[in-house]
Formats: C-alpha cells, sequence, structure tokens
C-alpha cells in the first residue's frame, strides 16, 4: 500500500503541489489526472523517492521513504517501485535483455535472463530480446519499458502519461498491458495523466488542479 499524508512541495518560492491526504490498498488501481502544471509528475516523483517534498510523510510498501538514505532509497525504489517515464530512457546502446538485467542488477537481485524472457513472452515482444532500442517501434518500446517497471516485481508501479501520445485503440492497449501487469504481479498501480479518455477505466482517482486535490475511492 501507499499512504501520502500533508504533502506540499514548494518550487522557487512558489506551492506546486499541495496534497492534504493519499493513500491506497495493495493491489489497488490509481488514476491522478490533472492539467499541465498541476504537479501530477511531481507528485510521481515524490512518490517514487526522486524528489523530496518540502514538507510531509511519504510511505510505499510500509517503508518510510524520506527516512532513507541515498543508496537505501536507490535499492528500495530498484526492488518495490516499477516506474515507466514519460521518456522512456531505455539505454540505446544497450539490447532489451541488457536492459532489464542492469535493471535487476541495479536493485540488488539476481540477474535472471528466464525471468526477463517470460516477462518479454507476457508482454509480447520475447522475439525482440536482442534487439536494440532504436530495432523497435515506438509501441514495442513502450512494452519494454513496462517489463523493466515489472522485472523486479514491485510493490507499486507508477506510470507517467503512457497514453497522451497515442490514439484512442492504442490508448487502450497500453492500458490493459499495464493493469494486466500490475495484476500478475500483485502490486499497486498508479497512473499520472491528462489524458480524460482513460477516466471511466478507474473508479480510484484523484484530481488534482494547481494548489488543491480531490479524489474519490470505490
Amino acid at each position: 500500500m501507499f499512504s501520502l499524508k500533508n504533502i506540499k512541495h514548494e518550487y522557487a518560492g512558489q506551492t506546486v503541489l499541495e496534497l492534504p491526504e493519499f493513500t491506497g490498498d495493495d493491489g489497488s488501481h490509481w488514476l491522478i489526472l490533472g492539467n499541465s502544471g498541476s504537479g501530477k509528475t511531481t507528485l510521481l516523483h515524490i512518490m517514487a523517492g526522486i524528489l523530496r517534498p518540502t514538507a510531509g510523510n511519504v510511505q510505499i510498501a510500509d517503508k518510510d521513504v524520506l527516512s532513507l538514505s541515498g543508496g537505501e532509497l536507490d535499492q528500495f525504489r530498484g526492488k518495490q517501485i516499477g516506474i515507466i517515464f514519460q521518456q522512456l530512457h531505455l539505454l540505446s546502446s544497450l539490447t532489451i535483455e541488457e536492459n532489464l538485467l542492469l535493471a535487476q542488477y541495479l536493485a540488488g537481485v539476481k540477474q535472471d535472463k528466464s525471468q526477463i524472457g517470460a516477462e518479454l513472452k507476457a508482454l509480447g515482444i520475447a522475439d525482440k530480446q536482442h534487439a536494440l532500442p532504436h530495432q523497435l517501434s515506438y509501441g514495442q518500446q513502450q512494452r519494454a519499458a513496462i517489463a523493466r517497471a515489472v522485472i523486479n516485481q514491485p510493490a507499486i508501479i507508477l506510470a507517467d502519461e503512457p497514453t497522451s501520445a497515442l490514439d484512442s485503440d492504442n490508448a487502450v492497449r497500453v492500458l490493459d498491458l499495464l493493469t494486466a501487469q500490475a495484476d500478475r504481479h500483485g502490486a499497486t498501480l498508479v497512473i499520472a495523466t491528462h489524458d480524460q479518455r482513460i477516466k471511466s477505466n478507474f473508479s480510484n482517482k484523484l484530481e488534482l488542479s494547481t494548489g488543491s486535490a480531490s479524489g474519490e475511492a470505490a
């Protein structure tokens, strides 16, 4: 589960995010909605431990994220938090398999090529295991990024604008992939987006506007 309380973040003397409470149960699916500048990416980065809030408490998988040192946080993030960035950040000089092996190595877990093969097969890109990222279509690269996010069986998966650049059919496909992979690994899923097309797919929603937030849960 995750629990954020009394979160406030300031940048250049201005409050860019203020959130009294945001909590979710294990295995739940959440959508964070809001226009550009509402703080969606800031919130995801705080949940991932990439950004330290000006004030507040952050617990992910029963761990006080803000109490962790740099090295502890890196390893915790690698094991417990799967992240799919808006820019996919696959290393261009490494094959897809090597990108996933690196994710295992950085998390301090056993490097397992058979597990990597199974993840890529589940996502329909097993034949791209030894390809470089530029040899894949954007949709295939996105699937590889999802595989990297789930390879260490994290407690929570965070996705930043995964459907905004896609047409409606492909947006649904990616959404189905994310929810299926989260369920397959028993992970909580949190998607941040301004894409109103997928709003009806989620019963748990947090809507952000500049300086405020409102939420609803099933």
